[in-house]
């Protein structure tokens, strides 16, 4: 493992850093399937974003963003996030992206979820953690369900994609009911 930051049974999480910014990374954020649901393949990502999105927002202390790698190959199969870090209202923005299409299904982005979770809880002491995705991104809201969250709402026609509008649903998570199984 390279610089564990957190640590699962199949995966760990490690800090980004400019070296992740290779042909594979670029790739996964110019890649339509795994941009589908997100708000990322709009415009082409070239070298020079990818150094700004480093420098500006993987930097930034108000996000908190991470390399998802495999234990086994320490290969960089995707990222995960606490955005918006809110340190007056105690809440914060989940997000992943799983670029490696390999890893679709296995169970990763579940163990890279409760690893940040519980480091936003216990470590960033978060009262809340909430995430949104488009109405027909099913793979996000199971996740999010399996994590524990609960749907909150929807903003109806909140994005517009691939030539229409679609609702965002939001779902959201309180410190008092991670972990309860709920």
């Amino acid at each position: 493992m390279k610089n564990p930051f957190l640590v699962g049974e199949k995966i760990y999480l490690r800090t980004i850093t400019e070296s992740d910014l290779n042909e594979n990374y670029r790739e996964w954020f110019n890649d339509e399937e795994v941009c589908r649901y997100n708000s990322h393949h709009r415009f082409p990502n070239y070298d020079e974003n990818m150094r700004d999105y480093y420098e500006t927002t993987i930097k930034s202390r108000a996000n908190l963003i991470l390399a998802i790698c495999d234990k086994e190959t320490d290969a960089h199969i995707g990222n995960i996030a606490l955005e918006n870090i809110d340190t007056l209202n105690k809440s914060a923005e989940f997000a992943i992206v799983i670029g490696d299409k390999s890893y679709w299904g296995r169970g990763a982005g579940k163990e890279a979820g409760r690893l940040i979770l519980e480091h936003g809880f216990e470590e960033l002491n978060l009262h809340r953690i909430y995430c949104g995705t488009q109405d027909g991104n099913t793979g996000m809201q199971k996740l999010a369900v399996s994590l524990g969250m609960k749907e909150e709402g929807r903003r109806r026609e909140a994005m517009y994609k691939n030539g229409a509008y679609t609702d965002i649903v939001e779902f959201g998570l309180l410190r008092k009911d991670f972990g309860t199984g709920d």
